[in-house]
C-alpha cells in the first residue's frame, strides 16, 4: 500500500510518500511543496493545487492521508491552512484517491506515543521509525511522513478490527 502524508499550508506544503508492506515501513518520496511569497492568495492555492495534482499523478498513492486543522489562537494562519487543506483535498478527489483526515493529537500520539509531543520528538520518531540517516526538514516534511506513518498503524488497526467482527 502506498500512503502520501500531507502537512498542508499556503507557503510550504510537506509531503511524505511511504510504502507499507505488512508491518515495514519504507520511505519512497518527500519534500515540500512550495508558493511563491508576495503572490496573492489565489495565486499561490492555483500554484498548490497544480503542483499536487502533478504529485498525485506520478506518485499514485493508495491513499491520502492529511492533516486535519488545527484552530489556534492565530485566525489568519488557521484560516490560510484551512484554504490550502481545501485544495488538496479537491486535487485528491479529482484524482479519484481515497482521502483520511487525522488531528495532530492523533498523529503525535501515534507515532511518539505522546500526543503532546514537541517537533524534535516527532521528527526523532520519524527518522527512527523510517530508517532515514537524518531527520526530514523543514518540519512540514517530517510531519507529512507522521501523517502517513499514522494512517499505516491506523489501517493497519482497522484492519484487523473489521476482520474480528468478520469472524464473530
Amino acid at each position: 500500500m502506498l500512503i502520501l502524508g500531507i502537512d498542508p499550508g499556503t507557503a510550504i506544503t510537506g509531503y511524505g510518500l511511504i510504502e507499507v508492506n505488512g508491518n515495514r515501513l519504507t520511505p519512497l518520496e518527500y519534500g515540500a511543496l512550495r508558493t511563491r511569497a508576495g503572490e496573492d492568495t489565489a495565486a499561490r492555492l492555483s500554484s498548490l493545487y497544480r503542483d499536487m495534482s502533478s504529485l498525485l499523478k506520478e506518485a499514485r498513492p493508495d491513499v491520502v492521508a492529511v492533516e486535519q486543522l488545527f484552530f489556534n489562537t492565530n485566525v489568519t494562519t488557521a484560516l490560510a491552512v484551512g484554504q490550502a487543506r481545501g485544495v488538496i483535498l479537491l486535487a485528491g478527489a479529482q484524482a479519484g484517491i481515497d482521502i483520511v483526515e487525522y488531528t495532530p493529537l492523533q498523529v503525535k500520539q501515534t507515532v511518539t506515543g505522546n500526543g503532546r509531543a514537541d517537533k524534535e520528538q516527532v521528527g526523532f520518531m520519524v527518522k527512527a521509525l523510517l530508517g532515514l540517516q537524518v531527520v526530514p526538514r523543514p518540519d512540514d516534511v517530517s510531519d507529512a511522513l507522521a501523517i502517513a506513518i499514522c494512517h499505516a498503524h491506523m489501517g493497519i488497526t482497522l484492519e484487523k478490527l473489521a476482520q474480528a467482527a468478520k469472524g464473530r
